[in-house]
């Protein structure tokens, strides 16, 4: 297979047409590997919410934009007949990079699971979670219960206990399933129409658009009127809302008495610096990079408001030193670094260097779950299990290695690519044939269904979420632990801290977790990085699956992972390049691809292609995308809110999950759709923001499912979007082929060599590396 000939690329400022279209004709008329690109981040800049892959410093996406998206160009029916594959000419036009949607789509993660409840203000009664924590993550609860109540200070740092946790009693092998709601009930509570009515008036007072009136009165409680009107700021915590539009709420309601250093302001913005930096990712953030972001608005002493903030209960603050004593205070290391008794490069002395790092409750109390719970299980689990018989008859070698561990290990870790999927199917049906309760879970619906396939048993896999809210899988007890012995979650690097949290303090004493992933897609759209921190950390065995992804599209994937974009033979066009000139063709070639050439050169109907994208909006973004693909594939008038029958959607029920489906019909009850043979009934209300056209998908939204052919569209503005971990993600989507739609000249091999993974701040490595190991216990 040839590729784009290697060269310098045009000035993308000088907009030199004539010599971009000579660069391009010798490649034109050419399947093959893109061969030159360029760098950026993870998935799109945003204005400060970013995503969990993006940069750290306020820009990043998850998901790209969806409030800039442009026009797309249809396709032409007219003149310009569909073309071959092999005959797509065009090169790539430099355009400013698409928005992020991340804050928007991940936003609804404060309610996602009710464990831990809104922070001091607004706060009448205790935080009712956690009354099943022990070890460190009990202390932890004790402490900003005591914070919150006026007992304590909340400046006193944290750390870990090397003591072991209490083993948890197991739970009864039997007993009724005890139902929970549904993860997407929980994290859309509605208000009453008299609270929203309420803020609506105080909004109103404050020049603040009435629209914010039900969202503000469903995060603030039944009393928002009186909170916001007691502390304007409050208003941060609605998503969406900036600092700048706070500000100015506030100075309508209090007039002259507010100023940048108001407490509650103050306040306020560190929870804010918080939230946004959870969409990135991140469960904790260097108290450093908070007081540099408050001096930027305008906090006179960013010190003193950290100081503030802890006291209040609004974060916590940890020290991440190694150190045995966590009592040392904030204030007091301030003060020591004043005075000259801490060097300025933050050691003491002669000792390692000391990060202080803040924390919302929240993520604090699930990592010190998550480290307690997974040490329970690896030190609870029967270590003389004897599965030699299993691994013997395992398929293939790599299986046999990971029914070994699992037979003597409580949690194992095991990363591979998408042919290694079948190593965890054969370990549960080896569980299977031991008389173990063993179950496979899954990020998508898809997944499942290719997890049950190889397992051979159409109850052996559940996707993640059905678990967890009880709609399938074996129930849980009268513990409430899950009636299993062993649990695969295949996709783990989709699994963000809370969730994981969740479901291992739902497993009883004994239970193997076996964690397997492949290690380098797209992160979880939730905050945490479970799955790489138990590996970093070493806490567990951890099985490296020695089977390759065959063929050129698993040639090509595997160079991207290690950083080369290689060429790669594609006799029978795997793989397809389509050079693109600008955004407006990236649109109208990704139609005829879809509509007309994989479907007569590939064999594959539209119905089983896939596009992915690197943002919502843009000219070229799923949302101009799939306006384009609607109007070709299933033209309408979009009576259903925008939508007709026989629409190809993707249905986002709770942040981080997209659920494919089709349109049946609409009533007053709502949108009526078919997810993969399952009836989905979407509320009127619900519509807007949890349904889109599905034709194209970013490659978050398609991290966990595969479709028989990809295609992959990188407009010229998409550069800045672009990461190792986005195009190994994007270009593994398809089984049979992969075109690419290809506009961002060299930015491709630069992002795919030199823009790895963004690092996130998180706490659950040190956590588990602080935990004895089960000979030590």
């Amino acid at each position: 297979m040839t590729a784009h000939p290697r060269g310098e690329s045009p000035d993308p400022a000088a907009e030199d047409h004539e010599a971009v279209e000579d660069a391009v004709a010798q490649a034109a008329d050419t399947p093959g590997t893109p061969d030159e690109g360029g760098a950026g981040s993870a998935e799109g800049p945003d204005d400060g919410a970013g995503s969990a892959e993006g940069p750290d410093d306020g820009a990043g996406s998850a998901e790209g934009p969806d409030d800039g998206a442009g026009s797309a160009e249809g396709p032409d029916d007219g003149a310009e007949g569909a073309q071959d594959l092999e005959q797509a000419p065009g090169a790539p036009a430099s355009a400013a990079p698409a928005l992020s949607e991340a804050e928007a789509e991940l936003a609804a993660q404060r309610e996602l699971r009710e464990r831990i409840e809104q922070r001091k203000a607004g706060k009448e009664a205790p935080i009712a979670a956690g009354t099943k924590l022990s070890g460190p993550a009990a202390d932890l609860l004790a402490a900003v219960r005591a914070v919150e109540s006026g007992e304590k200070p909340g400046t006193a740092f944290f750390d870990s206990p090397a003591s072991a946790p209490a083993p948890r009693r197991a739970a009864p092998a039997a007993a009724p399933a005890r139902p929970s709601p549904a993860p997407e009930q929980r994290a859309h509570r509605a208000a009453s129409p008299e609270a929203a009515a309420s803020v609506a008036e105080v909004l109103a007072e404050g020049g603040a658009p009435g629209a914010l009136a039900g969202p503000a009165a469903a995060r603030l409680g039944e009393g928002a009127a009186g909170v916001l009107r007691d502390d304007p700021w409050q208003l941060l915590s609605v998503p969406g809302v900036r600092p700048e539009q706070a500000d100015g709420f506030a100075r309508a309601l209090l007039g002259a008495g507010c100023g940048p250093d108001d407490e509650r302001r103050t306040a306020a913005l560190v929870g804010w610096l918080l939230e946004r930096a959870a969409l990135r990712g991140h469960t904790a953030m260097d108290a450093d990079e908070v007081r540099t972001a408050l001096a930027g608005f305008a906090v006179t002493d960013p010190g003193e408001a950290v100081q503030q903030a802890a006291a209040e209960g609004v974060v916590l603050v940890f020290q991440d030193d190694g150190a045995d004593d966590g009592a040392t205070e904030l204030e007091g290391a301030e003060e020591a670094e004043e005075a000259g008794e801490t060097p300025e490069d933050g050691t003491r002395g002669d000792e390692e260097p000391v990060t202080v790092l803040l924390g919302l409750d929240r993520y604090a109390l699930a990592e010190e779950s998550l480290a307690d719970g997974l040490a329970r299980l690896v030190n609870t689990c029967e270590k003389g299990a004897d599965w030699t018989e299993a691994a013997a008859a395992a398929p293939s070698p790599s299986a046999g290695e990971l029914i070994r561990a699992a037979a003597t290990a409580g949690l194992v870790a095991h990363s591979g690519g998408e042919t290694a999927r079948a190593e965890p199917a054969a370990l549960v049906a080896a569980a299977h044939g031991l008389g173990l309760r063993a179950l496979g879970t899954t990020h998508s619906e898809d997944g499942r269904s290719r997890l049950a396939a190889a397992v051979g048993d159409p109850g052996s896999a559940v996707t993640l979420s059905a678990l967890l809210s009880g709609e399938a899988g074996p129930g849980r007890d009268a513990d409430g632990a899950f009636a299993l012995d062993v649990l695969v979650v295949l996709d783990a690097p989709q699994l963000d801290v809370e969730t994981a949290a969740m479901l291992v303090e739902s497993l009883a004493d004994g239970t193997r977790l076996i964690l397997s992933g492949d290690p380098g897609v797209l992160g979880s759209a939730g905050a945490g990085r479970v799955f790489a921190d138990v590996i970093a950390a070493r806490a567990c065995p951890h099985v490296v699956s020695r089977t390759p992804d065959p063929g050129p599209i698993g040639e090509l994937v595997s160079g991207i992972g290690a950083g080369e974009l290689a060429q790669v033979e594609a006799p029978g066009k795997e793989v397809v390049i389509v050079p693109v000139r600008d955004a407006g063709e990236a649109v109208h070639r990704t139609v005829q691809l879809v509509a007309d050439s994989v479907p007569r050169a590939i064999g594959v109907p539209s119905s089983d292609t896939q596009v992915i994208t690197v943002g919502h909006g843009g000219s070229a973004g799923t949302t101009a995308l799939n306006a384009a693909l609607k109007q070709r594939l299933n033209p309408g008038p979009g009576r259903f809110g925008g939508f007709d029958p026989g629409d190809r959607v993707v249905h986002v029920p709770s942040p981080g999950r997209a659920v494919p489906g089709s349109v049946v019909s609409a009533d007053a009850e709502g949108l009526h759709l078919d997810c993969a043979g399952t009836p989905v009934v979407v509320p009127q209300d619900r519509v807007e923001t949890s349904v889109r056209h599905g034709w194209a998908l970013s490659a978050h939204q398609a991290a966990g499912m595969r479709w028989p052919a990809a295609v992959v569209v990188l407009p010229g503005d998409a550069a800045q979007g672009l990461s190792r971990p986005w195009v190994y993600t994007a270009f593994s989507r398809g089984e049979r082929h992969l075109s690419v739609v290809h506009g961002v000249d060299q930015a491709l091999p630069r992002a795919v060599a030199e823009v790895p993974a963004q690092e996130r701040t998180t706490r659950l490595r040190p956590l588990l590396e602080a935990l004895p190991t089960p000979d030590a216990s």
